[in-house]
């Protein structure tokens, strides 16, 4: 086998691409790594990385060693969008998004709340017996209005 090459590509599901890349974040001391599932969300993709850092510095040198560790995977993104402004960028791995914000830009776009998509720690809580109810399950009333509250337009 004279002059052949041999290629292996290394096979990355979703969801390890999601650990591999909060696990690269982490590694460069982000804050507030989420992963969402949006796969019964959406079609756009399966998970959203949601993580931030202190400055603009700190976002790049994350953004820096999430593509890198994907790199060493095989898989690049197919997009790149704020990496120079470093307030948002916007990683698009086709199956998984990352999001690498300041914290001001996080806090103001709250995609964890846009998506309404649990994190796995809501997941795990929910199952594992949790009493307490979320706020929308005590804020309701016991009994119901027994007329519409339906206001008449002229």
């Amino acid at each position: 086998m004279h002059g052949v090459t041999i290629a292996i590509i290394s096979v990355v599901t979703p969801l390890q691409l999601s650990r591999l890349i909060a696990d690269a974040a982490a590694d460069k001391k982000a804050r507030g790594i989420v992963r969402l599932d949006i796969r019964q969300k959406s079609s756009i993709a399966d998970y959203f990385v949601i993580c931030e850092g202190d400055t603009d510095r700190q976002v790049r040198a994350i953004t820096d060693s999430i593509v890198e560790a994907c790199q060493a995977k095989g898989v690049r993104p197919l997009r790149t969008a704020g990496y120079q402004d470093g307030s948002w960028v916007v990683l698009d791995y086709a199956s998984v998004i990352v999001h690498v914000f300041l914290p001001g830009e996080r806090s103001y776009y709250d995609l964890e709340s846009l998506w309404k998509a649990p994190t796995k720690a809501a997941k795990a809580a929910a199952t594992n017996g949790s009493k307490k109810a979320p706020t929308k399950e005590r804020a309701r009333p016991s009994v119901k209005p027994t007329r519409p509250s339906r206001r008449r337009t002229a």
